[in-house]
């Protein structure tokens, strides 16, 4: 988004929002996009005329404090303001009442409206997300496809806009990111525009994530991507769970207010929600490769530079040897020599020493860094951390409970 759409954000004691920081485009886009990998999770909204979503795929934010954006509507759980229309699609609808009399920031609400969101439900790190929808239109709406990084403290978490557009700018949408040190109006993204208004017809909005490159696409047509080169310095933190969001705003800061030529009801009508593995297979090769740095300084070791299933991962003194450069693959594992960062036998148990194994793509060799820089096996939800909290050079690795100690803190580089 171009402003903090979060709850979080919605205490900040200031929001400046004007446009996107657009910071030039690594190169001139003019690909299509591949196709994509194994479908992963979807909703195809193929319910009866008048039903609610699926409750096991989708929530509901609820609510009208402005959302950190000056924003004007109530978000509610209503089929009023989100509902199937018996087609195949769902339909996200802002309405100029309140027949529920629900207070707003600014006193009793105008508008009604509903936003969507994946958080309790579905989480991912990396691969396509894309949804094919017909937007509203008119000044002061504000349509959205988006993600946030789970667990959310905006912006330092992340945040990835598929799609955003405001209704003055009918022919353009924008894609954006937002992180720490360039988050509402210093997001970094790009606009695109086409002929006719957006409202006019389905479109398809869809991003490609994968290790250090976002790649965002209009109807299969990609229009920018950004990497960690893109962010002057700051950190790159889109290497984490995020889910889905989809919302209609009325009003806000950024996309002014609705005026007498704004005609109500509005409504944003979804065929569908996808997400897929990357393109071009399950994931691509692991890209980059640097040092895992802890505490004491050490760095993550593969002892000896064996190669061995069953080698022992410890902390030496950082050498720049191949034995301490990892790359972060597609699929979560962590890679060295060739081989995955391994919990042995799949284990959850506290005091599990870390291995060297043969990658099989199994939860045992799947890890999140965080954005307060743990590294969390998610099939035990356990920690990384150095045995005893010691920085001795061939202190082993093990995963434990995770409680914020020095020893299972990391950097990478």
């Amino acid at each position: 988004m171009l402003r903090p759409r979060t709850l979080i954000a919605a205490a900040a004691s200031a929001v400046f929002v004007a446009t996107t920081l657009v910071v030039p485009l690594a190169a001139a886009p003019a690909s299509a996009a591949p196709p994509p990998g194994a479908l992963v999770w979807s909703d195809e909204f193929n319910g009866p005329a008048g039903s609610a979503v699926d409750q096991s795929k989708w929530r509901f934010d609820i609510g009208g404090s402005g959302w950190g954006n000056n924003e004007q509507q109530y978000y509610t759980n209503s089929t009023r303001n989100a509902a199937m229309d018996g087609a195949g699609n769902l339909v996200i609808t802002a309405r100029r009442e309140n027949p529920s009399n629900f207070q707003c920031h600014y006193g009793t609400c105008q508008y009604t409206s509903a936003r969507l969101l994946t958080a309790a439900t579905f989480n991912r790190t990396y691969g396509r997300f894309e949804a094919r929808m017909k937007i509203p239109r008119g000044q002061g709406i504000w349509p959205a496809f988006w993600m946030l990084g789970n667990p959310v403290n905006w912006p330092t978490s992340g945040e990835i806009d598929i799609m955003e557009n405001i209704g003055r700018e009918p022919n353009m949408v924008h894609g954006t990111i937002h992180g720490p040190g360039y988050s509402g109006a210093e997001g970094i993204g790009a606009g695109y525009t086409i002929g006719g208004a957006f409202a006019d017809a389905f479109h398809t909005f869809a991003v490609d994530w994968s290790p250090n490159l976002i790649i965002w696409y209009v109807d299969g047509n990609e229009y920018q991507r950004r990497t960690p080169a893109d962010l002057g310095g700051d950190r790159w933190v889109f290497d984490h769970n995020f889910f889905m969001i989809m919302n209609v705003a009325v009003g806000g800061y950024w996309p002014g207010y609705p005026d007498g030529s704004t005609q109500f009801p509005q409504s944003m009508t979804v065929d569908y929600v996808r997400a897929y593995a990357l393109p071009g297979g399950t994931n691509p090769p692991p890209t980059g490769g640097g040092r895992i740095t802890g505490i004491g300084g050490k760095c993550v070791d593969v002892a000896g530079a064996a190669t061995a299933n069953g080698t022992a991962v410890q902390l030496w003194d950082c050498n720049g040897t191949g034995a301490q450069q990892w790359t972060w693959a597609a699929d979560g594992s962590v890679r060295a020599l060739g081989k995955c960062l391994d919990v042995p036998s799949g284990s959850t148990a506290n005091g599990a020493k870390l291995q060297l194994w043969d990658c099989n793509g199994s939860g045992a060799q799947r890890w999140t860094f965080t954005g307060a820089n743990d590294i969390v096996n998610p099939q035990s939800n356990k920690c990384m951390d150095a045995t005893g909290a010691s920085s001795a050079n061939g202190t082993r690795l093990q995963i434990w409970d995770c409680g914020g100690g020095a020893n299972q803190k990391w950097s990478r580089s």
